[in-house]
């Protein structure tokens, strides 16, 4: 139906209206509504979409390529019979591939006249192998929920509203099944919509061929249908009534008054569509399942044009999900200790290997040519009945689900001889106390060999343990204005003593080193000015305190780099123009130091510097660090640019009069396509920039010749698309 649909809608829903005489009809004007009132750049969204579509569509140059989408089911179930068997599960998946590769026997039943019409679709879908963290999985994630039944609201979509949060829609086609309420069968969303809700919704009974399905709804074809919609394609008759004014957007459906419900007797005719008729037994009209078995070589190309350079769909080409994750290797251990040493035992102790679920341990008298072999559950293993006044050799091995890993390297340890002590250190003290080091002392012990330091904070439950060959140690990184504990025990050869009574000492409080010394600066109009290439100190005294500075680049250096660093807590920084526009901001989490880097091309430029706490966080003990510095060459832009500076452009003035501005970022050496969209989707301007530096970057645009109202610009880099509307105001 070759008719041009303005508006393009989302989400539909098959809904059987009674036991006796079941019927699919759509109830998608919700559903739109909640995106188009909840998603201001749903819209926008869908033109570019549909644009790119009709140039795929118009393209003589299409690739034949099978796409494989990983699929994962949230099977979310209030009672045992929801919680459909992995059987019925694989079912649905089976249909899916049969139908969408026109591999289903009962295509064979379309009508002489459009068989030729039958498409394989070349799309197949396979059960997830791993999540988007990179683990294993069976693609099938079942939730429990308190939630008798669920609508169209997509509250099912949502762990927090007895639901399932969705894997990456780039990654995963999400499929929940549930039980839905009023008799609703299934809706999809359309590509271009959130990317929290995007996926597909079946109810328990409409879904697969076995278990819970439920006849004239138990073939599997919901799940064809409504994976349909998810694909971009609308319903066969253009959900305009019987008015024969309605359009699918597909070239080679016919024209057709209304959904068709049951099994019609071929040929129906309606919108003079003789002679033959409606193509009702298509998968997207609302005949039974057992009524419908085809896509058209149009509506197949409308799928296609998802998976095309720059499509809505074209990241799960990409996807792992269809790949079993490399098992993860096993690791050695390590930090190896041996406590508790005795004439006729130790225990032998070591750090955790990542995934392991035990550990062989193997020990031997020095010399000897066999291991004993013993096993472990947690990091340590005490051994018994070694000889006394021995030497030992130990190694462990971690055993993960993927398998054993390699023996860790050989250790050592002598049994205490019958008669011989360890003594106990004396006479400990604390020393060059500071607010982040100490340093400990203690009396030798006759015969030590070493001694094991304990410490932690006086609250604290466990303690930190290190090594001294010597009778002090120096302890860093320690905790300002804090009280700790420390106790000693000497290491002698063959056996270890006990541990001395516990000590104690008390680092320093730290001092405020600055002062406010800008203020007053909490405004644009009242901002410090400060020197370029020179390091301040300064401090944010309160919740409302706010720090503005003003610098001026030169003419030889206009290259700027701002970086705050030393945060007693979360700070962030924005940098502005002279006239008080945005141009960058940088809010790293915590006290991490945040940086912005902005390669201007004005020399000699006035800026503004906004520094300020994350939600009200201000520190009256310690001070912040501010430097500007400046260059002649462009920085390098890195990941330490916030993705907010990278993925903006920004269009100025707008409204527009016969000019416009971008401003964007970008990678150097990547050639920038923008295109220009008027409200009917005509391309009106196309413009490659070439010439591109690292980071912020400027284009304009003569729009003398185009007249007064909303357009779209589009931006490609590679195969990233970024859109923003602006209007045309003379």
């Amino acid at each position: 139906m070759k008719k041009v649909l303005l508006n393009l809608l989302a989400c539909f829903a098959i809904v059987p209206l009674s036991l006796e005489a079941q019927q699919r009809s759509c109830a998608s004007h919700e559903h739109q509504q909640h995106i188009l009132q909840t998603d201001p750049n749903y819209a926008a969204s869908r033109d570019l979409i549909e644009m790119q579509t009709t140039q795929y569509v118009n393209s003589p140059n299409k690739k034949r390529v099978v796409k494989t989408i990983p699929v994962v089911f949230h099977i979310v179930y209030n009672t045992a019979t929801q919680n459909v068997s992995d059987a019925q599960i694989q079912s649905q998946l089976a249909v899916l591939n049969a139908d969408f590769r026109k591999l289903n026997a009962d295509w064979s039943l379309t009508p002489v006249s459009f068989q030729p019409l039958a498409a394989d679709c070349e799309i197949q879908f396979c059960l997830a192998q791993q999540d988007p963290a990179g683990n294993p999985t069976t693609g099938i994630n079942r939730v429990s929920t308190a939630v008798a039944s669920f609508s169209t609201n997509d509250a099912v979509k949502y762990t927090a509203q007895g639901g399932a949060n969705i894997w990456d829609r780039s990654k995963y086609l999400n499929v929940w099944v549930c039980q839905l309420s009023g008799g609703v069968l299934g809706y999809a969303q359309f590509p271009g919509g959130p990317a929290a809700t995007d996926g597909v919704v079946i109810t328990h009974t409409g879904f697969g061929t076995m278990g819970t399905a439920a006849a004239p709804f138990n073939k599997g074809r919901t799940g064809t249908h409504e994976v349909g919609h998810w694909l971009n394609l609308y319903h066969i008759w253009g959900d305009d009534g019987t008015s024969c004014n309605g359009s699918d957007l597909v070239g080679d459906t016919p024209n057709q008054g209304g959904e068709n419900y049951g099994c019609p007797t071929y040929p129906k005719v309606s919108c003079a569509n003789g002679p033959y008729g409606d193509l009702f037994m298509n998968y997207m009209d609302y005949t039974n399942d057992a009524c419908m078995y085809m896509f058209t070589a149009g509506q197949k190309a409308r799928m296609e044009a998802l998976f095309a350079v720059g499509g809505a769909r074209y990241s799960l080409l990409s996807s792992p999900g269809c790949t079993a994750p490399n098992p993860i290797a096993c690791g050695v251990p390590s930090g190896f200790s041996v406590s508790g040493i005795s004439t006729s035992g130790a225990t032998i102790n070591w750090g955790a290997v990542t995934g392991a679920s035990s550990y062989n341990v193997q020990y031997r008298l020095v010399g000897a040519a066999t291991w004993t072999t013993t096993t472990s559950s947690t990091t340590s293993k005490a051994l018994t009945g070694l000889i006394a006044g021995s030497a030992y050799q130990y190694q462990v091995q971690a055993v993960c689900a993927s398998g054993a890993g390699a023996y860790s390297s050989i250790g050592t340890f002598n049994t205490t001889a019958v008669g011989v002590t360890c003594g106990v250190p004396a006479s400990l003290s604390a020393s060059s106390i500071t607010s982040t080091t100490v340093t400990l002392n203690w009396g030798s012990v006759a015969g030590a060999i070493s001694y094991n330091v304990q410490y932690k904070l006086a609250a604290a439950a466990t303690w930190t343990t290190t090594t001294s060959a010597t009778t002090s140690k120096a302890l860093t990184g320690l905790t300002a204005g804090s009280a700790y504990q420390f106790r000693i025990q000497a290491v002698c050869t063959g056996v270890s003593g006990t541990y001395s009574s516990t000590a104690s000492f008390t680092t320093t409080a730290v001092v405020a080193t600055c002062t406010n010394t800008y203020e007053s600066n909490n405004t644009m109009n009242t901002a410090s000015t400060i020197s370029i290439n020179t390091t301040i100190s300064s401090m944010i005294g309160s919740s409302t305190d706010k720090d503005y500075y003003r610098i001026t680049t030169t003419n030889a250096a206009p290259k700027l780099k701002v970086t705050l660093s030393n945060l007693p807590l979360d700070y962030d920084v924005k940098l502005y123009r002279s006239n008080g526009s945005l141009l960058a901001t940088s809010e790293l989490g915590g006290t991490a130091t945040e940086t912005i880097k902005y390669n201007a091309s004005n020399v000699g430029a006035t800026y503004y510097i906004y520094v300020y706490g994350y939600n009200g966080a201000f520190s009256t003990a310690n001070c912040y660090s501010l430097n500007t510095s400046t260059s002649a060459s462009n920085w390098k832009i890195s990941e330490e640019w916030n993705q907010e500076n990278k993925a903006a452009i920004n269009l100025y003035p707008n409204p527009a009069g016969t000019k416009l501005s971008v401003q964007y970022f970008a990678e150097m050496n990547q050639a920038i396509l923008f295109n220009v969209y008027n409200t009917l989707g005509q391309k009106v301007i196309s413009k490659v920039e070439s010439t591109i530096n690292d980071g912020e970057n400027n284009a304009s645009f003569d729009l003398s010749q185009l007249s007064n109202g909303i357009y779209i610009m589009e931006m490609i880099e590679n195969d990233e698309r970024k859109i923003q509307k602006f209007t045309i105001q003379k």
